[in-house]
């Protein structure tokens, strides 16, 4: 029960850094109606990610399961950064204006996916590295 209540709650706090980040994004670069699929990356990131931060706490419990959750998770996230920008090169083809035009729409894919993953990889880290102490653990009343 514990671990699926940090993971809701890990869920719910990298949805609002995500979000967060996605808003600074869109009023910075002055985004219009393209950045619809940015709003709609971002809780499905969240989902992903949460539930793959829920898998080392049931099944491993230790900060280094959770670290390699972490490492992994964000390896994948840069493949596919690198896969999104390679396409992105072979699709405008040499036309600057074009790259310039679409670079805020992936920095906007990009950079709340980065923020989710380090959200929920340092809650649930701190989460399962408190100690468990109190009422019937340890022979003491607290």
């Amino acid at each position: 029960m514990r671990a699926i209540l940090t993971s809701l709650m890990a869920f719910f706090l990298s949805l609002l850094a995500g979000i967060f980040v996605a808003q600074w994004l869109a009023l910075a670069t002055g985004a219009t109606e393209e950045f619809i699929l940015v709003f709609a990356s971002v809780p499905v990131l969240a989902v992903v990610f949460a539930l793959v931060f829920l898998l080392p706490q049931v099944i491993g419990r230790t900060r280094a399961s959770i670290d390699r959750a972490g490492k992994w998770s964000l390896a994948a996230l840069v493949v596919a950064i690198a896969a999104l920008l390679a396409f992105e090169l072979w699709a405008v083809a040499g036309d600057t204006a074009k790259l310039e035009a679409d670079l805020p729409m992936i920095a906007g894919l990009v950079l709340p996916g980065l923020a989710i993953v380090l959200v929920d990889w340092l809650f649930v880290r701190w989460r399962v590295g408190m100690r468990r102490e109190g009422f019937g653990r340890n022979g003491t009343v607290s």
